[in-house]
This record gives C-alpha cells, sequence and structure tokens, in this order.
C-alpha cells in the first residue's frame, strides 16, 4: 500500500506549465528566500486545535440509526471533508464554513489539471481553447475569486488569529504591491488545501486496513480507551498514544524492500515501529514519510495529531469491517502532490459500539 504523507511541503514541483498554474508560487513550488518567508508564516499555524472531529462522528451515527444499527458507508467523501474541515479551519478561523465551495471548486480544478498533464503529449496543447482547457480556466477563475471573497470580508470585519491574517501580516513585512499580497495569500490558500486534502486519503488507507485486520482493530481501540478515557483527545493524549500502534502508509519502494525491512515487508504490522524506526528497519535514514533536511514537511505534527485523534475517536465509537462492496482498486493521482487513492472508494460495515 503506497501513498504519500499529508502536508508534504518538500522539494519545489515545478512540472509543467498546467501543474505551475494550478500552484502558483505558494509554499509547494517556490525556493529560496520566498520559500522561507512563506515557511516561517505558515508553520505556526499547523497545530492540533484545528482538529475537530464532532460532525463526522454525529453524522455516522445518524445514518447507523436510519438503517437499523449497522450502515454500509462510502467513507471516501467523509473522510475528504474532515481534512478540508481541518484545513479550513487553520485558513479561515471562524469562517471555515467557506470549506465545501473551496475545497470543491479546489478538488475539480485538480481533476481537470491531472487530465491536462496526463494528455498534454504536444507542446502547446494547454494554450488551445479545448473544453478541458477552459473548463480547468475557469476553475483558476472561481478558487481565487472565492479565495479573495473571504479576504475581502476579513479586512471588512477586522483581526482574527488564523493562517489567513498570519499571510496578509507577512505580506506586509515583505511590502509586495497590492497584486503581488492577493497572489500570495491565494497560492498559499491552495497549496494547503491542495497538500492538507492528502490527509483525508491518508485516513481513508488507514480505516480500510483496520476493518480488514481486526485484531489491530481491536487494540488501537484499546489504547485510545486507556488512554482518553472516554474524553476528546487533547494534545497531551495524542503525545501518549505509542508510535507501535500508529498506522503507516508507506510513501515510496523504499518502504517496501524486504532487504531493509524484512520477509513481511509488504504485511500490514504497525508494531513493526514499537520500538522506532531503528528497530523497524535495517537503514532507518531511508524511511522519510514527511521528507527529510530542510524541507521537511512543516505540517507533519498537524498531520500526525489529525490522524491520531480521529482514528481514535472513530475506533471507540464505531465497529468496522470492510463491506462487500469494497473492490481494492489502488489509482495514481498526480495533482499538487503524488497520491494513490482508493479507485473505486472504500465502502465499510459499520456499527456503532
Amino acid at each position: 500500500m503506497t501513498t504519500c504523507t499529508s502536508l508534504d511541503f518538500g522539494r519545489p514541483l515545478s512540472g509543467t506549465k498546467e501543474l505551475r498554474a494550478l500552484l502558483g508560487q505558494g509554499i509547494l513550488n517556490s525556493n529560496g528566500a520566498h520559500w522561507a518567508h512563506q515557511r516561517k508564516i505558515i508553520a505556526p499555524e499547523l497545530f492540533v486545535d484545528k482538529v475537530k472531529v464532532s460532525t463526522l462522528l454525529d453524522t455516522w451515527e445518524s445514518i447507523i440509526e436510519n438503517q437499523g444499527g449497522i450502515a454500509d458507508i462510502k467513507i471516501d467523501e467523509h473522510m475528504r471533508s474532515f481534512a478540508g474541515d481541518v484545513v479550513s479551519r487553520a485558513c479561515f478561523g471562524s469562517n471555515f464554513s467557506r470549506n465545501k465551495e473551496i475545497f470543491s471548486k479546489l478538488r475539480a480544478l485538480e481533476e481537470v489539471t491531472f487530465k491536462a498533464v496526463r494528455s498534454a503529449k504536444v507542446p502547446g496543447m494547454g494554450l488551445l481553447p479545448t473544453k478541458s482547457n477552459r473548463a480547468r480556466r475557469a476553475f483558476e477563475k472561481e478558487v481565487r475569486a472565492l479565495i479573495l471573497k473571504v479576504v475581502k470580508e476579513r479586512k471588512e470585519f477586522g483581526y482574527e488569529n488564523d493562517l489567513l491574517q498570519t499571510l496578509l501580516d507577512g505580506a506586509k513585512i515583505a511590502n509586495l504591491s497590492q497584486d503581488s499580497i492577493q497572489q500570495f495569500v491565494v497560492d498559499n490558500c491552495k497549496n494547503i488545501y491542495q497538500a492538507g486534502g492528502a490527509t483525508g486519503v491518508l485516513a481513508t488507507w488507514c480505516l480500510m486496513l483496520l476493518a480488514s485486520n481486526q485484531e489491530w482493530q481491536d487494540r488501537v481501540r484499546a489504547e485510545a480507551l486507556h488512554v482518553c478515557k472516554g474524553q476528546i483527545p487533547n494534545v497531551d493524549m495524542v503525545l501518549k498514544m505509542k508510535q507501535g500502534v500508529n498506522v503507516w502508509t508507506l510513501v515510496t519502494t523504499l518502504h517496501t524492500d524486504p532487504e531493509i525491512w524484512g520477509p513481511d515487508a509488504f504485511k500490514f504490522n504497525p508494531e513493526r515501529f514499537a520500538n522506532g524506526v531503528s528497530g523497524a528497519c535495517k537503514q532507518p535514514y531511508l524511511y522519510m514519510p514527511f521528507g527529510i533536511g530542510p524541507r521537511v514537511c512543516l505540517g507533519q505534527s498537524l498531520a500526525q495529531a489529525e490522524l491520531k485523534i480521529l482514528i481514535s475517536l472513530i475506533v471507540t465509537k464505531f465497529s468496522f469491517s470492510l463491506s462487500p462492496k469494497y473492490v481494492h482498486k489502488p489509482s495514481f493521482n498526480l495533482v499538487a502532490i503524488s497520491l494513490i487513492e482508493p479507485g473505486n472508494g472504500v465502502d465499510l460495515l459499520v456499527k456503532k459500539l
């Protein structure tokens, strides 16, 4: 099972003209002093207080009740919505309700961009007024307009302590023109949405693996009950959850090489990390789920906390198994970052405990 880890603000992604237009000069695609300035601004805003799971839990409880005690749920959209909600709270604070509109438009933009990248066999194809190119440009304008509408409202209604305000203040410090300030804010909001959405994919695969490995689902549930004691996880509780029960979706072939990880390299076995990475493989420096070096993922702490809180609350409220509808079909998706997504989604049979 391979996927990229969420919020991977690692190496710059230059790619095609279509990808450059999608990413702009936000933190995913910038270099040098410009990248350093953006990282300094963004990193402090990505912390655990942005994670709220109650809406998802209430929704699942309602679905289960309406279906007579056990429900067949396609979880992809629920996980995507959850990840978007976390990113929206980080970006827009109390105005996070705009999440769905921005997130859906941005995802549509990513999909048409991916199709354009895959089909761009002739130089200059992206400039022709084809149906897909017109759709891509329309989505670009809509996403930009939605983000700038939030910026305008912020300026009208005053200061708020969130990433949007930090970006606006940081742009002023950099002495940018009005047009440059708008582009700076739009590009970075888009980048954070794009990278942050990967946590939803990570959570989807995680729940699929727990659904198909009942013993590990029981062990994760037991630890969550022991640590949280029925309460909403806080920072201290998250830190107490062992590495030994983290569910890792691995990034490159380095992470599944039997010569590095042993003969069970392809087996779902979180216990291999019970004694840390050094006890899990022969060359620990080859394990880099959040990148390595100065461009290591700045959102890794938020992503790890986000997943721990989500999974711990789900396993303590629900039991689940794979639905007969589930068809295993990993599909590669290259947008802002490379993802292996469930091609047909993940269907689970979910029961309230």
